[in-house]
């Protein structure tokens, strides 16, 4: 039976969508079932997997709107043993055609609950927001998983979004647990970058993820040619940490 993990945070800019490709892709090298939902009206987790965003006919949003099945929007990717639910700038008017829906905030778990038996993890990139895309995910994900930037700013809004995961425990998914904090971007050369990895391994201890995303060009250049960072560059720092981040998850859930 697969796992639902939400990637959210509603701080743009953080890693989430870079996270949702190379994580994916690097639980595909290990030999895991993958499934990796874009739930981002930028569509950025299907770019950078390779898929002309243009080109895509049927997606998170025909999923949410239940007009198509799960099966029908799959497609698979270059990457093994990864398949990927595409998504199109049409997501942006999803929120607005949800709201006086009933059960509006369950769309997305109703429409992938029975995907659960054929992957062995199913990530879905959250957009940076807390709206109503956001809500679906952690609705229908059995865990969330928070990138962390190590910069200045990185602890504001977080308690925001905890208190979001709260109320979501509380009134849609009781279920929902906190996979865990990955820190990223991270420069060893400069102060800030270590203040932050101290400041919230102090505050969140166990909660925080042993692997943390280095600062790495190849990270940021991977997308510009629709690769995940072990199909362009698997010798990289960046592919060494998705690499490591993917054991840790996979051992972490045995």
């Amino acid at each position: 039976m697969g796992k639902i993990i939400a990637i959210a945070n509603q701080k743009g800019g953080v890693g989430k969508t870079t996270t949702s490709i190379n994580l994916a892709a690097s639980l595909g090298v290990l030999e895991k079932k993958v499934l990796l939902i874009d739930a981002d009206p930028q569509a950025n987790a299907t770019s950078g997997l390779g898929i002309d965003v243009e080109n895509v006919e049927k997606g998170t949003y025909q999923l949410l709107e239940h007009t198509a099945s799960a099966k029908e929007v799959i497609i698979s990717t270059n990457s093994p043993n990864l398949d990927l639910i595409p998504a199109h700038i049409d997501l942006v008017a999803i929120e607005i055609e949800l709201v006086d829906k009933k059960n509006r905030e369950s769309m997305l778990k109703k429409a992938i609950i029975d995907l659960k038996k054929d992957y062995d993890f199913i990530l879905i990139d959250c957009a940076p927001s807390l709206g109503l895309l956001t809500l679906n995910a952690l609705t229908a994900a059995d865990s969330v998983m928070i990138p962390i930037q190590c910069e200045y700013f990185a602890l504001e809004g977080l308690g925001k979004l905890l208190n979001t995961v709260k109320s979501v425990q509380k009134i849609h998914n009781q279920n929902l647990d906190i996979e865990g904090l990955l820190l990223t971007m991270y420069d060893s050369r400069l102060r800030l970058s270590n203040q932050v990895v101290d400041e919230v391994k102090k505050h969140f201890d166990e909660m925080v993820f042993k692997t943390i995303i280095q600062r790495n060009v190849r990270l940021s250049e991977a997308p510009s040619y629709g690769e995940s960072i072990i199909s362009y560059d698997a010798g990289s720092k960046g592919a060494n940490n998705y690499l490591s981040l993917a054991q840790e998850l996979i051992e972490k859930n045995q």
